[in-house]
């Protein structure tokens, strides 16, 4: 074996190290983020908070390349933040994503059927790792990450629940999840059910917690509700 062959096997091991130990080391982060939620749960309780939302903790797949992301694949999500994410068009035939041409956002609550997960070229240059997915019969994607020098950044746990928030907020009484089917807001919702509602809000500065105002984008029909210790108090139409 020559020196030359020598010092690339020791390069690629070195690399392979490494790339380990970042694994290694998102998956102790993501862990400890599991233990840290599940520790603010149990003082919850030990603090005896009225409010069952408290105790509710969402699984999580700690996604950290392509092979793990396939995870998705296994059940239906469900769309954290209404009107949040862009999906596009997939062309399967050249296996492309068209970034140009936006299709829609996805909705409040929205339920996907995930059907592959793969890295694509994106604006940019830099890879592009995108969540495949039927909508109004056409093929179509999102993207829930990026590979950059090798290592892959997959934030899937952010956008998406993998139980059905039905089940997992089954304490909410049956108005309230009426109102948040019908994506409407009423008054005496929390921000949660607002936002399982309606989508994503932008609050006004300088919001507290005796008072708060947010902007919701809703699909092109804003709305502006302000809450009132926690419950929705007004609710109106506006930017």
């Amino acid at each position: 074996m020559t020196e030359e062959t020598k010092k690339k096997i020791q390069l690629a091991l070195g690399v392979a190290i490494v790339i380990a130990g970042v694994r290694a080391g998102y998956i102790i982060y993501q862990r400890h983020e599991d233990y840290v939620a599940a520790e603010k749960q149990q003082q919850a309780r030990s603090l005896g908070y009225s409010n069952q939302d408290y105790y509710v903790t969402p699984k999580k797949l700690h996604p950290y390349d392509l092979r793990s992301a396939q995870q998705l694949t296994q059940q239906p999500v469900w769309v954290k933040e209404g009107y949040r994410y862009t999906y596009y068009r997939y062309v399967p035939v050249v296996k492309k994503v068209d970034f140009v041409h936006e299709q829609g956002t996805l909705g409040p609550l929205e339920r996907l059927d995930i059907k592959d997960v793969l890295a694509v070229a994106g604006p940019g240059g830099r890879k592009q790792v995108v969540a495949l997915f039927d909508k109004d019969g056409h093929d179509s994607a999102v993207p829930i990450g990026f590979e950059s020098d090798g290592q892959y950044k997959i934030y899937s746990d952010e956008m998406f629940y993998i139980e059905d928030p039905h089940q997992l907020y089954k304490h909410w009484p049956p108005d309230i999840w009426q109102a948040v089917d019908q994506h409407e807001v009423k008054p005496g919702m929390n921000e949660l059910q607002a936002d399982f509602a309606i989508g994503m809000g932008v609050p006004d500065p300088g919001a507290t917690s005796e008072e708060k105002t947010v902007h919701y984008p809703n699909g092109g029909k804003p709305l502006v509700v302000t809450y009132r210790d926690g419950k929705a108090a007004e609710i109106k139409a506006g930017g």
